[in-house]
């Protein structure tokens, strides 16, 4: 089992089964090329953490997904059995934890949940081994993710520095390569461990003993096939962990899209790019700045060199 585990990359998609890629599909079931769920948000399946083996890439991975259970509309009393489960499915520790992020809203859950991860599994399970994965890029529209998080979104910059500056997304027009990619930047990393892996290992190994001489028989020497074939009960039955975690979840209402304070700033300021040419809205700022008499000269003259330049640059790439 050791060998098999080894061999195997390991993912905790935190989010990932109330998440959907731009294909409609969950990130697990794109990333492992895996038909969508039947069932549709809200049902049973939304609120348990799943597990997936497959091959994506050339590679073997093990997926494990689990619901936003860092939303602050979030049931308090599922969160410590949500934690509990997916260390479990998880355990001996995962390459890399993919945080989902909807683009669109503001992050204050997923900014909780690294909070979680951090007190929980220390500083590293963050630092080293978190990784955000944007999602809903559609209410983009046809503005570059890059763009869009360095000029509107220095919120997001700042929980994609936390997770020491990665990030990725599935919404490409090439959905292989895409994934390709996403396991490029997560497969260099070691197993995740700390004191609370080590002590689930420790635990699903006792109960892996349990449910093999229950099949095989208490006589019978155990094999480390026979602990193998024991393992997906032992994740299922292994208990709650000492994972006490609301505290660091104010009460709160579900978080809204971009519709008030700073985040209506964002939306309304993209609204405004879109409706004026953005050469004419840099001649405009510049004018604001240099202000008095001159400065509507120099706003319009740099508003006309940028769209100068721009149509330029437009014709030489046709």
């Amino acid at each position: 089992m050791a060998d098999s585990q080894a061999a195997e990359l390991t993912l905790v998609v935190l989010g990932g089964t109330q998440t959907r890629t731009g294909t409609g599909k969950e990130p697990v079931h794109t990333i492992l090329g895996l038909p969508d769920q039947e069932q549709g948000h809200g049902g049973p399946a939304d609120q348990q953490c799943r597990k997936h083996r497959g091959e994506a890439a050339g590679r073997r991975v093990a997926l494990v997904s689990t619901p936003a259970w860092f939303s602050p509309s979030f049931p308090p009393g599922q969160r410590e059995r949500l934690i509990s489960s997916f260390v479990a499915l998880s355990s001996p520790g995962p390459h890399a934890f993919l945080l989902c992020v909807p683009v669109e809203r503001r992050a204050d859950g997923e900014a909780a949940a690294l909070d979680v991860l951090r007190e929980l599994l220390g500083p590293a399970a963050v630092a080293s081994h978190t990784l955000v994965l944007f999602t809903h890029l559609e209410a983009l529209e046809d503005e570059p993710l890059e763009d869009y998080l360095f000029t509107w979104r220095k919120d997001l910059l700042q929980l994609v520095g936390r997770c020491g500056d990665r990030y990725h997304t599935l919404e490409a027009e090439d959905q292989a390569r895409a994934v390709e990619e996403l396991l490029e930047k997560v497969e260099g990393a070691e197993r995740l461990s700390c004191p609370l892996y080590r002590e689930t290992e420790r635990r699903l190994r006792e109960r892996q003993v349990e449910v093999a001489r229950q099949r095989r028989g208490q006589e019978r020497r155990l094999t480390e096939e026979d602990l193998e074939a024991a393992r997906d009960e032992a994740e299922s039955t292994v208990g709650d962990l000492d994972v006490s975690v609301d505290h660091l979840f104010p009460s709160a209402p579900p978080t809204p899209p971009l519709t008030g304070g700073p985040c209506f700033l964002w939306a309304w300021a993209r609204w405004l790019s879109r409706l004026v040419r953005r050469e004419a809205l840099l001649g405009a700022l510049v004018g604001l700045l240099v202000g008095g008499p001159y400065g509507g000269v120099v706003g319009a003259s740099v508003g006309c060199i940028a769209t100068e330049v721009q149509r330029r640059k437009t014709a030489k790439s046709d």
